[in-house]
């Protein structure tokens, strides 16, 4: 079942539940995908690549956005970007955990033959290619910089 199925299957759910809260992060979604689907020409079903990418990002500007309302002590808009992006992990795979992060990097970084900082492009490389969704691009790189010094 691709994305745009399993979110619209949702959307009726929350309307039929009255359930505005998550409601509204997954419209949100559904015009993402109907976005990315009229740049590309529509018709197709996009690669479950394509729609990874469009909910990390969802739930990336969700971060952000979360850090700067709690910086700024802005407590009621802090929770409704956590509660939505707690809408929008749910379509996400599971986040690996930075020991299981840490011990793939080691493994990346020994098959790549890295030896220092200079080496941190091929790491990444790799790293990015098969972390995409399940780990974020800052703690990847952070992680790498700290193994490689």
């Amino acid at each position: 079942m691709s994305l745009k199925t399993k979110i619209e299957a949702e959307i009726k759910q929350a309307m039929l539940n009255k359930d505005k809260a998550r409601l509204t992060p997954l419209r949100a979604i559904k015009a993402l995908i109907l976005l990315a689907e009229s740049e590309k020409g529509g018709g197709d079903e996009m690669s479950e690549e394509v729609e990874l990418k469009l909910l990390t990002k969802a739930a990336k500007q969700r971060k952000d956005s979360l850090a700067i309302y709690r910086e700024q002590n802005r407590e009621d808009l802090a929770a409704k970007e956590e509660s939505e992006l707690a809408v929008i992990e749910e379509f996400l795979p599971k986040q690996m955990t930075e020991e299981e992060l840490e011990q793939a990097l080691k493994e990346i970084i020994t098959q790549v033959g890295a030896s220092g900082p200079q080496d941190m492009g091929k790491v990444m490389g790799v790293a990015t290619k098969k972390f995409a969704g399940v780990a974020d691009g800052k703690t990847v790189s952070m992680l790498t910089k700290k193994l490689l010094s």
